[in-house]
């Protein structure tokens, strides 16, 4: 790493941490750091901290599979939830709340869910051995669509209870429930960003080409399906305990490339930095816009991040 890259990545801690402060002292109600570990203050200080470590896991998560999925399909517009996984997902959330089972079996029946929508999406695109590009991103495209009609369908026949806590799950949100889930859900992202990071130069080969990729010896059509299901795995166990969060693993990845160029070595723990900043500070604005009223973080990020998905696809189609 040169000694540029070295302060642009020291330059996105420092603002990390910056951001951290921000987000434990505002909200509702704010908080000097002095006052927050006053003892009457402390489940305050508790709360704030415990979101702003789910901000970090859901944007370095969102943001690192929006990398992988960006290389191993060769476009530049994929995100984490192209392939069906968060619409599965909220289906099962959906479902379980419209059975009226207990809270605690909403992120299972959510992450089940959206592991059966992965294998769905997959074997609909399967070719033999192979799983085509445009197959995969065409399957999951139309599944996600499917899915949504459902979920649709389904709020719009619940009661207004059930209504309100249906659209608030579905839009995201970043508040801590059970900490045994948010461990589980932490091993697995966790395990899942370091196995992408170990497979980066396979990832800086495909990004120049399959056939380029093939004669340095890397088998890309294994190396696909390893990433397409770790990404999967992220997203669903995201998706389960937070809920639908758009935009993360599209616009942050496109940024931090033009910090910090295409090296997946130096673009994947960068990213990582730049969205965990990004999510701590939507959490922040979603605490604060309307207080005492939290807007779903799922808003946040889709105004955010919809006129600069427009802008993306305008340039490409230029191109």
């Amino acid at each position: 790493m040169t000694a540029s890259l070295k302060r642009k990545v020291l330059f996105l801690f420092l603002m990390l941490v910056c951001a951290i402060v921000l987000g434990i002292t505002k909200g509702s109600v704010k908080f000097s750091l002095s006052e927050l570990f006053l003892q009457e203050n402390r489940y305050i200080l508790y709360l704030r901290l415990s979101r702003i470590l789910m901000a970090i896991l859901v944007g370095a998560g969102l943001s690192v599979s929006g990398i992988a999925l960006q290389a191993i399909l060769r476009n530049a517009l994929a995100e984490p939830y192209i392939l069906g996984t968060s619409s599965g997902a909220g289906l099962g959330a959906v479902l379980a709340i419209t059975i009226g089972i207990g809270t605690v079996y909403i992120p299972i029946a959510a992450f089940l869910s959206a592991i059966l929508t992965i294998i769905l999406v997959y074997n609909l695109a399967r070719h033999g051995n192979k799983v085509p590009v445009e197959s995969l991103i065409l399957s999951g495209v139309i599944v996600s669509i499917a899915l949504s009609a459902i979920i649709v369908f389904l709020v719009s026949m619940s009661s207004n209870e059930a209504l309100h806590g249906m659209m608030w799950w579905l839009w995201g949100n970043l508040q801590v429930y059970d900490f045994k889930l948010l461990f589980i859900v932490g091993i697995v992202v966790l395990s899942g960003i370091t196995a992408i990071f170990i497979l980066a130069q396979d990832l800086n080969a495909i990004s120049i080409g399959e056939e380029e990729a093939m004669h340095l010896g890397i088998n890309t059509e294994i190396v696909k399906k390893v990433l397409f299901l770790i990404t999967s795995m992220i997203t669903a166990s995201l998706v389960s305990i937070c809920g639908i969060i758009g935009f993360v693993g599209l616009i942050i990845p496109h940024m931090m490339r033009l910090v910090v160029g295409p090296n997946h070595k130096v673009l994947i723990p960068a990213t990582c930095l730049a969205a965990a900043i990004f999510m701590i500070i939507c959490d922040m604005f979603s605490r604060t816009l309307l207080s005492p009223l939290e807007i779903p973080i799922g808003v946040i990020t889709a105004i955010i991040g919809a006129p600069v998905f427009i802008i993306l696809l305008k340039r490409r189609r230029v191109r």
